[in-house]
């Protein structure tokens, strides 16, 4: 499977946007998000994603992101959004001037959890690793492009036949920022199986 930004479609296309082979910058359109009911019953399914669909089991996708976030909320990263109830994202969340969250969301059967850690305000630039076992996947982050870090391993569960994945950003409130995406790339599988325990047998 090769990069090939043709074959990538939008879910809720942006009203500003421009697309090259070597660079994609969306700017948000205020008040949109993706979050499905956990903690405190809101749900909001309009952020815009673009995306590529594959049947491949096998591959991780890395792109690099760069973020003039500045309001509550604002975010931008990877995402494999398959339908409204059944998706994930791995973005940087604007808070305030003094930190952000880096995190991820895990959205099964409708209900969405987070998973985050507090990083400085001033960070405006972030890697991200998205791979593919089967019906598993890893969340990776990196400041250089070159060590990853685990963010997280989740299952899907409609995550196992034809998936789409690729890149989002969004403005939960009265916001709109400009997020570019670079240094994509589709590779072989860097998430590699486990060597530890070997799986009971059923």
């Amino acid at each position: 499977m090769k990069y090939d930004i043709s074959k990538w479609e939008w879910t809720r296309e942006p009203a500003d946007y421009t697309i090259s082979k070597e660079k994609i910058e969306i700017v948000t359109n205020p008040y949109s998000d993706l979050w499905q009911r956990t903690y405190y019953h809101f749900r909001n399914d309009n952020a815009p994603v673009l995306q590529m669909e594959t049947d491949e089991k096998y591959f991780s996708f890395t792109v690099k992101t760069q973020f003039e976030s500045k309001h509550r909320f604002d975010q931008c990263g990877i995402v494999m959004y398959l339908n409204s109830e059944n998706w994930l994202k791995g973005s940087i969340e604007y808070e305030n001037d003094r930190f952000q969250h880096l995190g991820s969301v895990v959205t099964n059967n409708g209900y969405s959890d987070w998973a985050t850690t507090e990083i400085d305000a001033n960070i405006k630039s972030m890697w991200y690793r998205f791979s593919r076992r089967e019906d598993d996947y890893c969340i990776e982050c990196s400041e250089d492009g070159s060590v990853f870090k685990q963010m997280r391993v989740c299952h899907m569960w409609q995550g196992d036949k034809t998936i789409r994945f690729g890149i989002y950003a969004c403005s939960p409130e009265d916001s709109s920022f400009k997020a570019t995406f670079t240094n994509m790339e589709i590779t072989e599988c860097k998430w590699l199986a486990h060597d530890g325990q070997k799986p009971d047998a059923e």
